[in-house]
């Protein structure tokens, strides 16, 4: 067989997004049993920071070496690297093991979700393209649905171990897929390897994600460590770019960053990434500590955006074919602001539909502008940067996800501490814990739960207000993507 099964290949890629995609959702359901076991509460975070961090370092690596050596041989790669890890993290015995293998995990997945997208780019055109990018969008909706709901499952009878292990079967079934069923064209020459810009791009990454995660938590702002972090970062970058520039064959080729449709898309993911994480880590803190409501009902509300966003991503294929990239993206952009405005105006009393309905709005915006700007990305550029530039696109949201943590957990602390300044009670960040569960709520004097939720209540506003700024500027910078008339009479 001499020619790409499509279909096969696509139903094998979707299982590969959804096998990455769901450990995300599927791990948070299983952290408090995982946590009772091990130990390590005090490296709670870290299990879910370190698999972030290796995806961003990794998928502009990925996305290059699939350019130089095809999609297939790096997917197997990644691919049984992710298997490999998970196998392990259900063996770990601790959680200083599981985290080491939860870098491994991510080192692998780093790979599978770009060029898993990306296979979808070179199989299918440009009009196709906008279609198929919504069937993999709503991968992302389903597996934030069913995560939470299988994890549960699983812990509950056979053990959290096979929150993992459940990966294995199905990541071998989407390998064998795309093994058996895709065919490439052949490769002509041979391909010389960054490895300094690979190197310099990784410690500059790693140093400045770990201060991020770790800044102000694991050591102060102002310290010798944050100070070390930052030098190391700006000098590896400073010597990336150096090097890239008189690399033959270099891992971050700047000249697609010349162009508009790849900068301005590549820019706006930097923003939606800080949109997407304030909505998903706090968002249920809301809800719980504010508007006193269960865990499920928190849940749901986060749910809402993954039903939005599979739904808006689908339909923004159709807008794309008939409109263009431009306006689809521009009514992603507002979608986004809109969402963003509902959580400013929020208040306790509107209730959780409020939110959901919130939640949803911010999920349409993303849905329409990221299929939006994957199919731009791929008809910008041929085959032979397609897997970098998509990569680029993934790294951004990745990028912009992180700097999210750590700019609005600023925002959140600070916004309290100089709330609880004002008072004459010794109150600090830990006494925001009383107000996530039912029982510490109900032995609280009334007066006290009142003070901590407005407190709360004000901190979370001024992190929306935030995310607000960064919809508007999203917004703004959509208007820097070239004009185009729809995707059919680009392609005619």
């Amino acid at each position: 067989m001499n020619t790409t099964n499509r279909p096969l290949v696509l139903a094998s890629v979707m299982l590969a997004m959804f096998v990455g995609a769901v450990e995300a959702t599927i791990v948070a359901t299983a952290m408090p049993s995982i946590a009772a076991d091990l130990g390590g509460f005090s490296k709670y975070s870290w299990v879910f920071s370190a698999y972030l961090l290796m995806t961003t370092v990794t998928v502009l690596i990925y996305g290059k070496l699939s350019d130089i050596f095809g999609r297939k041989p790096i997917f197997t790669f990644g691919i049984l690297l992710f298997l490999f890890g998970s196998l392990m993290c259900g063996l770990a015995s601790s959680m200083d093991q599981l985290i080491i293998y939860r870098l491994i995990q991510g080192m692998g997945a780093g790979a599978v979700l770009p060029i898993a997208t990306t296979i979808v780019g070179d199989i299918y055109s440009a009009e196709e393209r906008a279609k198929i990018q919504g069937y993999l969008a709503s991968v992302w909706g389903i597996s934030a649905v069913s995560g939470p709901a299988i994890g549960g499952i699983l812990v509950a009878t056979v053990g959290w171990e096979y929150v993992f292990w459940v990966n294995i079967p199905l990541g071998i079934l989407a390998l064998a897929g795309v093994v058996l069923f895709l065919k490439e064209p052949k490769r002509n020459g041979r391909a010389t390897i960054d490895y300094a810009g690979a190197l310099l791009l990784t410690v500059g990454l790693v140093s400045l994600l770990y201060l991020m995660v770790e800044g102000g938590v694991g050591f102060e702002w102002l310290s010798l460590s944050a100070a070390l972090l930052l030098t190391i970062a700006l000098l590896s970058f400073a010597l990336f770019v150096f090097v890239e520039r008189k690399a033959k064959d270099p891992i971050m080729p700047f000249d697609i960053w010349k162009n508009r449709t790849i900068l301005y898309a590549n820019l706006v993911s930097l923003a939606t990434g800080i949109i997407l994480i304030s909505v998903s880590s706090y968002l249920p803190t809301y809800v719980t500590g504010v508007m006193e409501q269960p865990a499920a009902i928190a849940g749901f509300t986060l749910t809402a955006m993954s039903i939005g966003w599979p739904i808006a991503a689908t339909v923004s294929g159709r807008l794309l074919i008939r409109f263009g990239y431009f306006r689809t993206s521009l009514a992603g952009g507002l979608f986004l602001v809109i969402g963003a405005l509902l959580f400013v105006v929020m208040r306790p009393e509107y209730g959780p539909w409020w939110a959901a309905l919130s939640s949803f709005v911010i999920g349409i915006g993303m849905g329409l502008t990221s299929t939006a700007f994957i199919v731009s990305i791929q008809s910008a550029v041929n085959y032979d940067k397609r897997g970098v530039a998509t990569a680029s696109n993934m790294f951004m949201r990745n990028l912009g996800s992180t700097i999210g943590v750590a700019l609005l957990g600023t925002v959140l602390n600070t916004s309290l501490l100089n709330y609880f300044s004002k008072s004459d009670e010794d109150y600090n960040l830990n006494s925001i814990n009383s107000l996530l569960t039912v029982d510490s709520r109900a032995d609280m004097p009334a007066d006290t739960l009142q003070y901590l939720q407005q407190g709360l209540s004000l901190a979370l506003q001024n992190v929306y207000a935030l995310m607000a700024v960064f919809a508007v500027i999203s917004l703004i910078l959509i208007f820097g993507l070239p004009r185009d008339k729809g995707v059919r009479k680009n392609v005619e």
